[in-house]
């Protein structure tokens, strides 16, 4: 179907209809530009993230290359400073020659003369500054060299001579970076030579490396700081920030967990079992966060469940059927580690009563009553016990012995009945009448 053009009454008419066209058009494009800046917020601050990294990158970039270069061409003698005066003299005569000339031909052709010179200048004086530290340049890779040798050799005799120790790992890798230390220390003083040189030299190389090896260092001090302290060795079940697991490798930045599932964590297992995900997580949390360590010294831990009763039950009846159903299934089970777990608190002088059998308590909640059980079952083996605990006080409860006597929680509504002075009204009364 064809568009039929506009018809126009007068001018006026005609000047009306092409404002409201403007103003619509012009309404469609800020509606435009609005829900375009909402569907690229998102992809904005991710683009200026992704260009922040770049330029910081290019800044550490150029902070290191200044350094070595400051280290490698910086001239050892003043003579190649007087060179450049005398060499720079016939440039800056031809540049007064051709100030003065009276046409702009030669002046051109006497600039990109003197240009020429200064390049060339530049660039014999780079070249001299090079040759005169090769020298010096040939020192510090022999010394790096012997360094690595040493290095590996020494590696070796300490795990023949500490194979015995717990933490061998970790004084290696000590005794490795001090001798890396000391042998880059050598090198660099050999190359520098002029002890400012020198100082400006590791100045910018350690600016530049705080900024980009700061969450690297953190780890590795982590590593280190696990090393020696055992928060976690290989196979303890831990919990360290936001990640639950057992322990599967430990690296100098990074460890490696099998994930655990909880019901408090997001996920498609809501238990603690495995999940059969691996979960990688830098070891600077240990620097920053809480370490939960499950199995080290005890892989035993408390678990509770919890009976809900309604209020109209028989409590101590309740109470001595459930403490009778887990002490027959958990007594045996509980007794070796309970007297395990009494003399670990006696060592630290955190001795107290603890239970070689279940115990029960009692809480009182909003409009029924709690029985829990208090035990002490394996870290690894939680669902397992409290699902055949949970299935045995079922099978009690429901004989029926316990009926009307011990009553399950159920749905309840109250409603209550007043007269128009506001008094509360038998209901069951009233309607008797």
């Amino acid at each position: 179907m064809r568009k039929q053009r506009p018809y126009y009454n007068s001018d006026k008419d005609k000047e009306r209809i092409e404002v409201d066209r403007h103003r619509r058009a012009r309404f469609r494009d800020t509606k435009y530009r609005k829900r375009l800046k909402k569907t690229q917020g998102g992809s904005t601050i991710k683009g200026a993230q992704t260009r922040l990294k770049q330029f910081k990158q290019a800044s550490i970039l150029a902070v290191a290359m200044t350094g070595f270069l400051l280290l490698v061409l910086t001239p050892q003698d003043v003579s190649f400073s007087q060179e450049d005066s005398l060499d720079t003299a016939p440039a800056e005569s031809i540049v007064e020659e051709s100030v003065l000339a009276d046409t702009i031909e030669p002046l051109e052709e006497e600039f990109s003369k003197a240009a020429k010179n200064e390049a060339l200048n530049t660039a014999r004086n780079l070249w001299e500054g090079f040759y005169a530290n090769l020298p010096k340049l040939l020192v510090a890779i022999v010394t790096l060299l012997l360094a690595w040798i040493i290095v590996r050799l020494v590696k070796a005799l300490l795990k023949k001579i500490l194979h015995r120790w717990k933490d061998i790992d970790a004084i290696i890798t000590l005794v490795g970076i001090s001798l890396w230390i000391i042998a880059i220390g050598v090198a660099v003083s050999a190359v520098a030579g002029d002890i400012r040189a020198l100082l400006g030299s590791l100045g910018l190389v350690g600016l530049a490396l705080s900024w980009s090896l700061q969450t690297p260092i953190e780890s590795f001090t982590g590593w280190l700081q696990n090393s020696f302290q055992r928060y976690y060795r290989v196979g303890d079940r831990i919990s360290v920030g936001e990640v639950f697991g057992d322990v599967y490798k430990i690296d100098f930045l990074t460890t490696t967990v099998w994930e655990i599932g909880a019901p408090y964590r997001q996920g498609f297992v809501q238990a603690e079992q495995p999940t059969g995900r691996l979960v990688t997580f830098p070891n600077n949390e240990i620097l920053s966060g809480t370490v939960v360590n499950l199995t080290r010294d005890f892989p035993y831990v408390w678990d509770e469940l919890a009976i809900a009763i309604a209020n109209e039950s028989d409590v101590e009846l309740a109470i001595k059927t459930i403490n009778e159903v887990a002490s027959l299934l958990l007594r045996d089970y509980m007794e070796t580690p309970a007297r395990e777990y009494r003399k670990i608190l006696e060592r630290a002088n955190l001795s107290y009563e603890v239970a070689e059998k279940p115990e029960v308590y009692i809480s009182a909640n909003e409009s029924w009553t709690d029985i829990i059980v208090r035990y002490l079952v394996g870290a690894r083996e939680r669902r397992r016990w409290k699902s055949s605990l949970t299935l045995n006080v079922l099978k009690e409860l429901n004989k029926e012995v316990y009926k009307n006597k011990i009553i399950a929680v159920y749905p309840r509504q109250q409603i209550q009945v007043v007269d128009h002075a506001g008094t509360p009204v038998d209901f069951r009364t009233k309607t008797d009448h």
